[in-house]
C-alpha cells in the first residue's frame, strides 16, 4: 500500500484533499496537510454525514473518509495538492453501506467470487459556458451541425488540450478529443479500465475539467439538458466482462450473433429487465428527463434513447453492440454519479447472469425515424418521480445494490422531486396568471 507521507515527500505534496461522492455525485472534500496525512490515511478525515446528501441526521456520530492510497493523484495543475478517493466508514469501523463507493467495491466482490471482472470505459460529455452559465462561452460557436466543427474545437485549444495532456501525464491514455453534436459541447476519451479505477477516473475528470475550465475564465457543466433546443450531455459507457482466470473476454464469441457470447446476452438481458428501474441512477436529476424525452435538437438528432431497445452498431437505441466482446450502454447522462454508474451496470448485469436473462429481439432500424413501428418495448420513464417509482417497484435491483443503499437513495430523491413540485416556476406564472 502507498505510504502517503513518503508519497508527500518524493513529490512536493504540501496538501490532500480526502474525497468522497456523496448519493447525489456531489464531490465533497477535506483539505489535510501532508504532516497530518499519517494518522488520516490509518484513521479517515471525519465529516458530518448529514451535511452532505446522505441520509444521516446530525445525531449521528461522525462519518470517516478513509483514503484509498492506491487512488491518489497529483493534481497536474497544481503540483503541492494530491486528491485521493476515499470509502466511508462510521466511527468504530463499520462501513457506510449506503456510500457509493462502498456499494460498487461491494458488487466489485461480488463478480470476483464469479471469477468476473467488469471492464468499462465512460464518454462523459460537457458544456464551456460563460461564468454565469446562461450561455456557451464560444459566441462563434453557431454551427447547425457542429459535431466535429475544427475550428470550433481549436478556439478551445487552450482548455481542451490542456486537460488532455494531463490525462497523458496520468497515463490514462487518452486518444481523442472532439466537438460534440451542441454548440459548445466537448467529449474527451481515455482508455477504458475496471470499475473501481474507471469510476474514480471520471470522478477526478469531473474535477478536473471544472477546474481547469475555471482557470481559463469558464465554466463547465456535465448537466444533462442545459440549453433547451441543443444536444445533452450524455456518458455512454462501454462494458466488457472478463474472465478472472483466464485472463479472457467472457463476452467475445466470434460464433454467437455480433460476437457476443452467451453470458454477455445474459449480462445484456440483465441490463434489459431492469432499465426502466435503473434509469434513476443512470439519469438521476430533474433535468436528465428532458435530454432522453427531448423533441428534435437543432443538429436532427438527440442522441439519446426514449425505448428500452438494443442494437448492432447503431447509434438511435439504448444499446448498440459496435463490435465482439463489448457493448455500449448510451443511457447514463452527464448527471450521473461516476460511483452508482458502475454499480448498476454489475448490479444489472450480474442479475441477468444468473437469471440467464434474454435481452429480446434485436432492431436495426432507425429509432428517431421508426420507433413507432416497434410494439411491446416499454419507454423510459418520462420524469424523475417514474423512475423513482420503477426503481421502487423493482425488488431484484434495490436487493442488488443493497437495501440500506436503496432506502437512502429512494428518500432523498423523493425530497428532491416533492422540492422541485413545489417549487413556483416562471413557467406557471406566464401561463396560468391570467386563466
Amino acid at each position: 500500500m502507498t505510504d502517503l507521507a513518503a508519497f508527500a515527500r518524493e513529490k512536493g505534496v504540501k496538501y490532500f484533499m480526502i474525497s468522497y461522492t456523496d448519493l447525489f455525485g456531489a464531490q465533497r472534500a477535506k483539505l489535510v496537510p501532508a504532516q497530518a496525512i499519517a494518522d488520516m490515511q490509518e484513521n479517515g478525515a471525519g465529516f458530518a454525514g448529514f451535511a452532505t446528501w446522505l441520509d444521516l441526521t446530525p445525531a449521528h456520530p461522525d462519518m470517516l473518509a478513509v483514503p484509498d492510497a492506491s487512488s491518489v493523484i497529483q493534481l497536474p495543475w497544481k503540483k503541492d495538492v494530491a486528491w485521493i478517493a476515499s470509502d466511508c466508514v462510521m466511527s468504530g469501523g463499520a462501513p457506510l453501506d449506503q456510500a457509493p463507493r462502498n456499494v460498487l467495491n461491494r458488487l466489485i466482490a461480488e463478480a470476483a467470487e464469479m471469477d468476473l471482472e467488469v471492464k468499462t470505459g465512460v464518454e462523459p460529455e460537457f458544456f464551456l459556458l460563460t461564468p454565469d452559465g446562461t450561455q456557451i462561452s464560444d459566441p462563434a460557436d453557431t454551427a447547425a451541425k457542429p459535431c466535429y466543427d475544427q475550428q470550433a474545437v481549436m478556439r478551445r485549444y487552450d482548455v481542451i488540450a490542456e486537460i488532455c495532456d494531463y490525462m497523458l501525464e496520468l497515463g490514462w491514455e487518452p486518444y481523442q478529443n472532439d466537438h460534440e453534436d451542441a454548440n459548445g459541447q466537448f467529449e474527451m476519451n481515455w482508455k477504458y479500465d475496471g470499475a473501481l479505477a474507471t469510476a474514480d477516473k471520471h470522478s477526478f475528470f469531473k474535477f478536473m475539467v471544472k477546474s481547469v475550465a475555471e482557470k481559463h475564465g469558464l465554466r463547465a457543466t456535465f448537466m444533462p439538458k442545459p440549453i433547451m433546443g441543443l444536444t445533452g450531455n450524455g456518458c455512454h459507457a462501454h462494458i466488457s466482462v472478463w474472465n478472472t482466470k483466464t485472463g479472457k473476454n467472457a463476452f467475445a464469441d466470434d460464433t454467437k450473433e455480433l460476437g457476443l457470447s452467451d453470458s454477455g446476452r445474459h449480462f445484456l438481458g440483465g441490463i434489459m429487465k431492469h432499465a426502466s428501474a435503473l434509469a434513476v441512477i443512470t439519469n438521476p436529476t430533474i433535468n436528465s428527463y428532458k435530454r432522453i424525452n427531448a423533441p428534435r435538437t437543432t443538429s436532427g438528432a438527440t442522441w439519446a434513447p426514449n425505448t428500452v431497445t438494443w442494437t448492432g452498431n447503431n447509434r438511435t437505441h439504448m444499446v448498440r453492440v459496435p463490435g465482439p466482446g463489448r457493448f455500449e450502454l448510451r443511457l447514463p447522462d452527464g448527471a450521473v454519479n461516476p460511483y452508482l454508474l458502475q454499480a448498476v451496470i454489475i448490479a444489472a448485469g450480474l442479475s441477468g447472469l444468473k437469471s440467464q436473462a434474454d435481452p429480446g429481439p434485436r432492431y436495426d432500424i432507425d429509432m428517431y425515424a421508426e420507433g413507432y413501428k416497434i410494439e411491446g418495448a416499454p419507454k423510459l420513464p418520462m420524469n424523475l418521480l417514474d423512475a423513482i417509482r420503477a426503481y421502487d417497484e423493482d425488488p431484484g435491483l434495490k436487493a442488488a445494490m443493497g437495501e440500506e443503499f436503496s432506502s437512502a437513495y429512494l428518500k432523498l430523491k423523493m425530497l428532491e422531486w416533492n422540492s422541485f413540485v413545489s417549487h413556483f416556476s416562471h413557467w406557471e406564472r406566464e401561463n396560468t396568471l391570467d386563466i
